[in-house]
C-alpha cells in the first residue's frame, strides 16, 4: 500500500486529465482513469506510482467494479467528457443523453461510490467545468446544459459534505488546446492554431493550486481565460 497520497482522474489518457496526471505524478500515487485498460497500464508505467482504473463511467456495473477496494482517496479529479455542439433543432435524443450521461450523470454516481473513501480521508473532489458552465450561446445548448448541470451537483455536493471535511472545487476553463478543441474549430469551420488557446498544462496548475490548500480554506470555483495576447 503506498503511502502516498491517492488521487483518482477520469479522462487521464489524453487532454487536460493527462496534464493533470503530469501535475500530481510528483505528490501522489494516480488512479488513471479511462476506457482502454492496456493503454492505461503502458501509462501508469510511465508515472513513479500509478495504477489504471478501467472503466466505462457510463455503465454503473463497471464503476462499482472499478471502485471496489478503495478505501480512501484524497483527490477525486473529474475531467472525462464529451462535445456535441448543434442547434436546439437539430440536436437529437442521442446527443442530449449521451452528454449528461457523461458529463454529468457519470460525476454523480462516481462521485457517490467514492463518497465513503473520500470522507475517510478528508479529501478534495475537483470537477473540470468549463465557462460553458455560466453562458450559453447558439449551439451549445446541450453542451452548456451539461455544465450548468455540473456546477449545479458540485455547488451542492461543496455545503453537503462540508461537515464531513470534503472540499469541492469547480474549476471553469475557457478554450483549452485539446483534441476537443480541434472538434469544436472544425464544427466551427475555423482555422485551430493550438498556441492561441490556453495550454492544459495551466489547467494542471489550477488543479494544484486547489489541491495544495491548507485545511483552512478551500478553493471553491476557479475561472481561467485565453488571455488573447498569443
Amino acid at each position: 500500500m503506498t503511502d502516498l497520497p491517492v488521487a483518482l482522474i477520469t479522462g487521464a489518457s489524453r487532454g487536460i486529465g493527462l496534464a493533470i496526471a503530469r501535475e500530481l505524478a510528483p505528490t501522489h500515487h494516480l488512479l488513471l482513469g479511462g476506457r482502454d485498460a492496456g493503454a492505461l497500464e503502458e501509462l501508469a508505467a510511465s508515472f513513479p506510482s500509478a495504477a489504471p482504473f478501467a472503466a466505462d463511467l457510463g455503465s454503473r456495473e463497471d464503476v462499482h467494479q472499478a471502485v471496489a477496494g478503495i478505501e480512501r482517496l484524497d483527490v477525486l479529479v473529474h475531467s472525462a467528457g464529451v462535445l456535441r455542439m448543434g442547434t436546439v433543432e437539430n440536436l437529437s435524443d442521442d446527443d442530449w443523453q449521451q452528454s449528461f450521461a457523461i458529463n454529468v450523470f457519470a460525476v454523480a454516481a462516481l462521485t457517490r461510490a467514492l463518497l465513503p473513501a473520500l470522507r475517510a480521508a478528508k479529501g478534495q473532489v475537483v470537477a473540470i467545468n468549463s465557462g460553458s458552465g455560466f453562458s450559453s450561446g447558439p449551439t451549445s445548448a446541450v453542451y452548456s446544459g451539461t455544465k450548468f448541470a455540473l456546477r449545479a451537483l458540485t455547488d451542492a455536493l461543496r455545503e453537503e459534505e462540508r461537515s464531513n471535511g470534503v472540499r469541492v472545487c469547480s474549476i471553469h476553463p475557457g478554450r483549452v488546446a485539446t483534441d476537443m478543441q480541434q472538434e469544436l474549430h472544425e464544427f466551427e469551420g475555423k482555422d485551430y492554431r493550438p498556441g492561441a488557446w490556453i495550454q492544459p498544462e495551466q489547467v494542471a496548475k489550477t488543479v494544484r493550486l486547489a489541491v495544495d490548500a491548507s485545511r483552512d480554506s478551500m478553493v471553491e470555483s476557479l475561472s481561467i481565460r485565453p488571455s488573447g495576447m498569443v
